[in-house]
């Protein structure tokens, strides 16, 4: 019931801080790795991509992508690190083409984090910022930090001290797919969350 909560009070925050944010228009045909007028092409890294409210049903968070683990570091950490139907199971976030905007079906990852890490203070976490292969290496290094950002936002959010937090952007020097298609690029768009 906790995490309900604390799920509804991140939707809500997300919700106020997308309304407040710049609406600036984005250009459809811009790939991830390429770079408009106006620098990174994502006037949307507070929020979520929609309106809508967070059910239940949601909790799990494997989305259209499945859900990713890092795998590593796991062993210091918690048996709850280990099981697959706990959110703190799932320590990688995936990203849409050409965004550092949070979806939504990774929104309650993000609050089972940010809530052990409020419950254990003396935790640091790495968001580590990837790219797919497209683009330049400074746009993708600078969208990878753009998407650690909007990941550590959401912890901070909720009352994760900064402290806490680090933020490194690989870009898409560290892919965790190789290959130039689609389904190598949705791996390589992704935070990882290392401890």
């Amino acid at each position: 019931m906790k995490l309900n909560n604390t799920v509804l009070a991140l939707a809500i925050s997300t919700l106020i801080l997308t309304a407040c944010a710049d609406t600036e228009d984005t250009d459809p045909s811009l790939l991830d790795g390429q770079v408009g007028t106006s620098g990174i092409n994502d006037a949307s890294t507070n929020g979520l991509n929609n309106g809508s409210g967070i059910n239940g049903s949601e909790m799990g968070g494997s989305g259209m992508y499945g859900a990713g683990s890092n795998g590593g570091g796991v062993s210091n950490l918690g048996p709850e690190f280990s099981d697959p139907n706990n959110p703190l199971s799932k320590r990688t976030i995936y990203f849409m083409l050409d965004s550092s905007q949070v979806q939504q079906d990774f929104v309650p990852v993000i609050a089972a984090h940010a809530q052990y890490l409020l419950a254990n203070p003396s935790q640091h976490i790495t968001l580590e910022g990837h790219g797919d292969e497209r683009g330049s290496r400074e746009y993708n290094i600078a969208l990878g930090e753009q998407r650690a950002k909007s990941v550590a936002n959401m912890m901070k959010i909720q009352g994760v001290s900064e402290s806490q937090l680090g933020v490194v952007s690989y870009g898409e020097e560290k892919p965790a797919a190789f290959g130039s298609d689609e389904a190598a690029w949705e791996q390589n768009r992704r935070v990882e969350i290392d401890y």
